[in-house]
């Protein structure tokens, strides 16, 4: 397995490129149910309800007692399968409940065989199988079901896998029910370091778990809060100062397709063209490339770091889906302190490159335009 900053091999195709393939062929082939689109979500498919009563096949279903079911569409009769009934004798479940949850079933963009799973890229099933772990509502042990289609069950590098990615123990397809027999170990409860503030703040259940888990002497530290950036002796950024800086923040969407770009503009400056970028009244402002961007990584959070860091650049040009960023600052000095600052900066895992992209603009520059 693929650890902290080690590049995979350049032929190996991405997460986002499974994900991308799967969404394209289920669009292509017809197959794609409502909700439509179904890129950038856990899809719906024709025939996800018959998958779905393959549940009643399952010995470890029958003789659950509780299950826990992901809210995505084509789980919705595996919810009613289980949930018929369920409104006059269910009770809320809170922190001290202690729930003993006997099943998991999860969506998945595209799962192999072996019962490596993924996602859609957001990392909320990967997260609430870890906080169930935190209250002990799951065991090693607790079978992890996942429904799709048929097209999506695909081979899928185990080097693609990370620590915090969840397995699956059995898939349902409308035609097959598969036993992975899975030997990968799943999550061992959350890893605060992959967790981000953002992902907290949705989170409510999520900042309880973290106290408690403080309290009791653990490590807490968020993705966003990683030492490296203590390290790079900054101050502390108020918001009205980020807002000055940043006064129309732009999110990336929720998964960029492969080739596409996403791009920031210079909020002083609506003509700023931030792939030969220029500034009016001056010369063409000085680029810096930032590489081996994980993923996973969402353009919000390059931007947190940037603010954290006080390296917020006049026009971003966003590129997850190739791993690569190209920041645009006003002068060499600002764009040489963001080289210092970003260079070797762990994020998602990822120990990032950043250099000036000067000398490889040509080349920068003609790798963004064939991806037009």
């Amino acid at each position: 397995m693929a650890g902290p900053g080690r590049a995979l091999p350049s032929a190996l195709p991405s997460k986002w490129d499974i994900r991308e393939k799967v969404w394209e062929h289920l669009e292509a082939s017809g197959l794609a149910d409502f909700p439509r689109p179904v890129r950038g979500r856990i899809p719906n498919f024709k025939g996800a309800s018959h998958a779905a009563t393959r549940l009643l096949g399952l010995q470890e279903f029958r003789a659950a007692r509780s299950v826990k079911i992901n809210p995505d569409a084509p789980q919705r009769n595996a919810r009613f399968l289980t949930l018929e009934g369920v409104r006059d004798y269910s009770v809320p479940v809170g922190l001290d409940g202690k729930a003993q949850v006997d099943l998991v079933v999860v969506g998945s963009v595209a799962v192999s065989e072996k019962g490596w799973r993924i996602g859609k890229g957001e990392g909320y099933a990967d997260m609430e199988y870890a906080m169930m772990v935190s209250m002990g509502a799951v065991q090693e042990d607790t079978p992890v079901v996942t429904i799709v289609h048929d097209c999506q069950v695909l081979d899928i590098a185990e080097e693609l896998m990370d620590d915090h990615d969840l397995t699956v123990d059995y898939i349902l397809t409308p035609t097959r029910t598969i036993q992975t027999n899975c030997k990968r170990p799943k999550p061992q409860g959350i890893m605060w370091h992959k967790v981000s503030s953002e992902m907290l703040g949705k989170i409510p259940i999520l900042k309880t778990l973290r106290c408690r888990e403080k309290q009791a002497g653990k490590d807490v530290t968020l993705r966003d809060e990683h030492p490296a950036l203590a390290n790079t002796n900054r101050a502390t950024i108020s918001s009205k100062k980020v807002m000055a800086a940043n006064t129309q923040p732009c999110s990336a969407p929720a998964s960029a397709p492969v080739g596409q770009r996403h791009v920031e503009s210079d909020p002083v400056n609506p003509k700023f063209d931030p792939v030969n970028p220029k500034l009016e009244g001056s010369d063409t402002v000085t680029t810096v490339y930032v590489g081996n961007l994980p993923g996973s990584l969402r353009v919000s959070e390059l931007k947190s770091a940037l603010r954290e860091l006080q390296v917020v650049p006049v026009g971003l040009n966003w590129q997850g889906a190739q791993h690569r960023a190209f920041l645009h600052y006003r002068d060499q000095g600002a764009a040489h302190r963001a080289v210092s600052s970003l260079q070797g900066l762990s994020l998602g895992g990822n120990a990032l490159r950043a250099e000036l992209a000067k000398s490889q603009r040509s080349k920068g520059q003609g790798e963004i335009n064939s991806h037009k």
